[in-house]
Order: C-alpha cells, then structure tokens, then sequence
C-alpha cells in the first residue's frame, strides 16, 4: 500500500513539472509613469504610412496613456477635428519566441472604437508586412458589439484574412477579461476568460504560411475609425478608455 501511495505521488510530481511554467516578462502597470525601458510610444498618423496603414484617423501622443490605479489607460478623446489617442509595442526591448501571452483588458465601446492586443515579427521594419507575420490576439470594433477577432496574417492570407475567428460573447463589453495565446512552433492556440476559442495549425508550414519560427513583439493600441474599425465614427462618445491590468508572458 505505502509503494502505491508513493507511485501516485510520484506521478502527481511530475505531472506538476509537466505543467509548470516560467514567468519571464511582467508588467503591471502599477508605477508613476510607464517604463519606457521595457515599452515605446508610436506617436503621430504614421506617415509616410499615413493612417497607418488603414486610413485610421487618429494621432498618437504620449499623453493619451497615463498609468492609473494600477492600470494602464489609452484614452481616445476628440478635440475639434482631431482624435488623438496612444499606441505602446514592446520592439528592440523585450521580444520573445513562443510562449504563452496573457493580458487582462476592458473594452471601450462605441462606433468607431477599434482597441488591439497584438504581436509583429521582430523583422517587420526590415522586410515589411505581412512577411514578418502579425498574431491577433484580441481585436474589437465598436461598430459589431459582442464579438472578439483573433487573426493571423501571413503572406499566403495577405488580403483576405483567411486565418481568423469571431467570437461572441454578449457579456465581452463588461468588465475585464482575460485574452491569451499560446505559441508553440507547432501551432497557435487563442483564449477568453480560459475557453479555448480558436487554433491555427496549418499542414503546411513555409515562409508563406508560418511566419512565426523567430522572435515576436507586443503591441497595445486604441485606433478609431479605419478599414476595419469603420468608416462611420460617432463623435459622441469620447472620450473612451481601453483598460489594461496586466500584460504576462510565460515560457
């Protein structure tokens, strides 16, 4: 009896093992300013690129995220014919190659809103888009309440984004929730609130479907209008929050 309560705690320990996970980038947003040893600001309308590239109408600034309570905050706000809001990425300081990504967010919510959690190959400014490979992990339009994009975008999906899944969830405008990926150079497994909601697994991994064999960075932003947030904005309801708790990577 003893060896067998020994062989069933020996198993619970190394599946324990199989199941740990290392920590290795934290950021709870729970300091004065944000760390800009770890985070950058993207500023402006992305010229020569303007509208960044899908005719989005804000102007980025440094002064719309601010760290409140332990959250970081981009606000969107309209000022005459100006909307202004902020976008943070993670390039050249901290990028990583597979892992699990987890964030904790709150929307905000109205037409013409179009907040992102996201990760770009860490060659994208030397080969360009879509080849350096582009991981979705939360979009959200204002325009279609209730429903969370995860994309993929390769060269082989470039112009029709075959490599996505809507989900929907009547409740997602509500408080915060949980948006994780986990990468692994085999597939790409999306999650809300623990529910695994879609995985991207294609046969065949090349250059024009697989992007995603080398280091990645992240990216956090609140867009408005654009291509795909829409090219209608209603101009009543800024200013608009799009809230992070935390953002945790694992390996």
């Amino acid at each position: 009896m003893k060896k067998l309560v020994s062989c069933i705690a020996t198993l619970i320990i190394l599946a324990s093992c199989q199941d740990t996970k290392t920590l290795i980038f934290e950021e709870e947003f729970d300091a004065k300013a944000l760390n800009e040893s770890i985070w950058n600001y993207e500023l402006g309308d992305g010229c020569p690129n303007c509208g960044w590239g899908n005719n989005e109408r804000q102007l980025y600034t440094k002064e719309n995220a601010s760290l409140k309570d332990g959250h970081l905050v981009i606000t969107a706000t309209k000022d005459d014919s100006l909307y202004h809001s902020s976008r943070i990425t993670t390039a050249q300081k901290f990028e990583f190659q597979y892992g699990i990504i987890e964030v904790r967010a709150k929307l905000p919510t109205g037409q013409g809103v179009w907040p992102a959690i996201w990760m770009l190959g860490h060659d994208f400014k030397e080969i360009g888009w879509p080849a350096c490979g582009e991981i979705d992990i939360m979009e959200y339009v204002g325009k279609n309440p209730h429903e969370i994009h995860t994309t993929l975008h390769t060269t082989d999906s470039h112009g029709n984004s075959k490599n996505t899944k809507i989900t929907t969830l009547n409740n997602i405008e509500e408080g915060f929730h949980v948006y994780k990926t986990n990468w692994s150079k085999d597939a790409i497994e999306f999650f809300i609130d623990g529910k695994s909601v879609y995985t991207f697994n294609p046969e065949v991994k090349n250059d024009q479907t697989w992007p995603y064999n080398k280091p990645f960075y992240l990216l956090l932003n609140l867009a408005i209008g654009g291509n795909f947030g829409g090219p209608e904005v209603d101009d009543t309801i800024f200013p608009q929050d799009f809230i992070i708790d935390y953002v945790r990577v694992y390996k």
